[in-house]
């Protein structure tokens, strides 16, 4: 069942329920909604209660904010785990791995984090995107040019190279990207790309972290990735072997780790 629940500005949320045991909420990264998570949320069913929820402008949840800020998508976490109980594990994947961290750093009422891939920049040695691709991308998407917002975040903000992402326009998912793309800003300024994260918002995170990334991922997501297990103080880190950023395509890469990390009685 999908219920509707209401944020602190009013946009409405859809939120997912099912399966027994503590909650863990998902929260799924740059043009991902629940769909996306609902093959790892039928793996975890069976040994947690799993929440699942479309990040606002995105799927079946609006936006009534008339910007963008990070504090909204925070307002819409803490709403999500109000309504699973009142206090909730977390995972998060890529941007929605560096939401549950500013979450967990926050305050919110979070029992244990899981954070697959964060998508800040953590490597000085490494690239990173300009500093104004994010005013770029509102622009485009004020302008309602969906197309061109997508194709922005995909060639400068994630790198994927100019041939790749004219394949992927050429394609059958090309409609579903361009659908998430009026989101895609609230991707980026949670992570902010552009320059390297503060080490100090993690340090102040106090709960129960895991921090996985995949050996076939690029060395951008594996450095935020081990960022976190080194300056979080509570934190672990699990590799993946052969595993990569598309690992919600194959759940059951993740779930034993997560069900032994979420679940106390695995334990």
């Amino acid at each position: 069942m999908t219920a509707h629940i209401t944020s602190r500005d009013g946009t409405t949320l859809a939120v997912d329920v099912a399966g027994h045991g503590l909650p863990v909420v998902l929260v799924g990264g740059a043009f991902n909604d629940r769909t996306t998570v609902a093959a790892l949320a039928a793996e975890l069913e069976p040994h947690v209660t799993v929440v699942s929820y479309d990040r606002r402008g995105r799927g079946a949840s609006d936006n009534r904010a008339t910007g963008y800020r990070v504090a909204d998508e925070l307002d819409d976490l803490a709403a999500v785990i109000a309504h699973s109980g009142g206090r909730a594990s977390v995972f998060g994947h890529s941007s929605g791995a560096s939401l549950a961290l500013a979450a967990a750093a926050h305050g919110l009422p979070v029992e244990r984090l899981a954070v697959y891939e964060p998508s800040f920049a953590a490597d000085p040695s490494l690239p990173r995107p300009p500093a104004d691709v994010y005013d770029r991308l509102t622009a485009l998407v004020a302008a309602g040019d969906a197309d061109g917002a997508a194709e922005l975040f995909l060639g400068e903000v994630i790198g994927v190279p100019g041939e790749v992402v004219a394949g992927m326009k050429a394609g059958d998912g090309w409609p579903f990207l361009v659908d998430k793309a009026p989101s895609l800003p609230w991707d980026v300024l949670v992570s902010e790309p552009w320059q390297l994260l503060p080490l100090q918002r993690l340090a102040g995170i106090r709960v129960p972290t895991l921090a996985l990334y995949g050996d076939g991922t690029s060395p951008w997501l594996s450095a935020a990735a081990r960022a976190v297990a080194n300056t979080v103080p509570d934190a672990e880190l699990q590799v993946l072997p052969g595993e990569d950023h598309s690992i919600l395509q194959r759940p059951h890469a993740l779930t034993p780790l997560l069900q032994s990390f979420f679940d106390p009685t695995a334990r």
